[in-house]
């Protein structure tokens, strides 16, 4: 009997798996609809043809003060890359590096420290514009929304003549997408407006692919509207994290734009779900933690049937990533904290209970740096290799087991017919 042997990001490195081929229902990736990579070209491309939106050197104005709102070290947007072209057009519209600054959207992460702004947006342009951590005790309420979202946005972006908004897009398990206005709430948003918005991830129209309807990204567009994007530049990246598309402009229109190409690279069609899924978010910087690899779970649970076994293969090298979702996990079962969240929104409490949702589907095993008693406490089952969890999953489930395997899972949604 022959064996396929098969590859997951793990961290910076691959961890390898084998499994009977007759038990393999399906490798999926993200289609690759672009023939070639040519970073450069795509990202000029997209600049010179905006969507919606007049290109942006003819925007801008010598004397106004620019923001530039770039995403922190849990996002796999390549900062670098995108500011280059951003600042050729700063360049041509005449706008000096004095009247320019960045801020790393954080939302409620941890602030970066000096040395990861340098490295995420390059030595030179960090020694060339001012670079600050969002931070959400400084900020300016601009009006309320229609559900009730207080808008509190940081000071400085407040108070700029212009904000240009960078991003990736790729599915985003309760906003719909990520990108786009997102960069401003929650990503410069106050604790409070940020808790207020996720509040409607528990609404069932809150899902992966879905923006009309979608109360959380609907509520958070109509939030940023109050302060206004000038432009954005959002990109699609690869398992590489190279740019494979780019989109420029309006901050709905070249957004949107952005989603219907993520659709048609991540969504599959899918006739059986499988017994047994194995699930990699894709390799560093998505399984830096669990709150980041939590999405993997979420694009994997409609891919897994109904009391089959979900494997995660995440390093987590920086634990949890978030100590009120480290507390619930650890010390709530999960039909409380469905109840509890379901009675008042807790931000980290919101992350438990969706994996709990998760774990009334489906056995949770987990390939990861935390050690076997931490896992255990959160109530899944430690593996010290991928190979390992998968053998021990056959022997719970049967050797007629039926496998997918999902090495990128948070660039996939599963369309079920049948």
């Amino acid at each position: 009997m022959s064996n396929d042997q098969l590859w997951l990001p793990y961290g910076k490195k691959q961890v390898k798996v084998e499994v009977p081929q007759k038990n393999l229902l399906g490798v999926y990736y993200p289609k690759q609809i672009f023939d070639e990579i040519d970073e450069e070209k795509t990202l000029h491309k997209a600049m010179q043809n905006p969507i919606g939106s007049p290109r942006l050197r003819d925007i801008l104005k010598p004397g106004q003060q620019i923001a530039i709102v770039t995403s922190d070290l849990t996002r796999p947007t390549p900062s670098e890359k995108m500011l280059h072209v951003i600042v050729e057009e700063l360049e041509a519209a005449g706008i000096p590096d004095k009247d320019v600054f960045i801020v790393f959207a954080l939302g409620i992460h941890r602030p970066m420290t000096e040395e990861e702004m340098r490295l995420a947006i390059s030595p030179a342009l960090f020694h060339r514009f001012r670079t600050i951590n969002h931070n959400p005790e400084d900020v300016v309420r601009l009006g309320v929304t229609s559900r009730g979202t207080p808008v509190d946005i940081f000071r400085p972006l407040v108070e700029a003549d212009i904000r240009i908004c960078l991003g990736n897009i790729e599915f985003h398990y309760f906003a719909g997408f990520s990108g786009g206005a997102k960069a401003i709430l929650p990503g410069c948003a106050s604790r409070e407006a940020i808790y207020a918005n996720h509040r409607w991830m528990v609404s069932p129209e809150a899902s992966a692919m879905r923006i009309e309807g979608n109360p959380v990204r609907e509520d958070l567009e109509e939030g940023v509207a109050m302060l206004g994007v000038d432009f954005i530049l959002n990109v699609i990246v690869d398992s590489q994290h190279r740019i494979v598309s780019a989109f420029a402009g309006d901050v709905i229109a070249a957004h949107r734009a952005g989603c219907q190409l993520v659709i048609e690279r991540g969504a599959v069609d899918i006739s059986q779900r499988g017994d047994i899924v194995v699930a990699s978010p894709g390799g560093f910087p998505k399984d830096i933690n669990l709150l980041q690899s939590n999405k993997a779970l979420q694009s994997a649970k409609d891919f897994v049937r109904e009391n089959g076994i979900l494997i995660l293969v995440a390093e987590c090298t920086e634990g949890f990533g978030n100590a009120v979702m480290e507390q619930w996990m650890k010390e709530i079962a999960p039909q409380e904290a469905i109840r509890r969240i379901g009675e008042k929104f807790v931000q980290g409490g919101h992350i438990a209970a969706a994996i709990a949702l998760i774990e009334q589907k489906a056995r949770i095993f987990c390939v990861s740096s935390f050690d076997e008693r931490t896992v255990r406490q959160i109530r899944w089952q430690p593996f010290p290799s991928v190979q390992a969890a998968v053998d021990h999953a056959f022997e719970v489930l049967g050797k007629d087991a039926k496998v997918i395997v999902l090495p990128e899972a948070t660039s996939l949604i599963a369309r079920v017919s049948g």
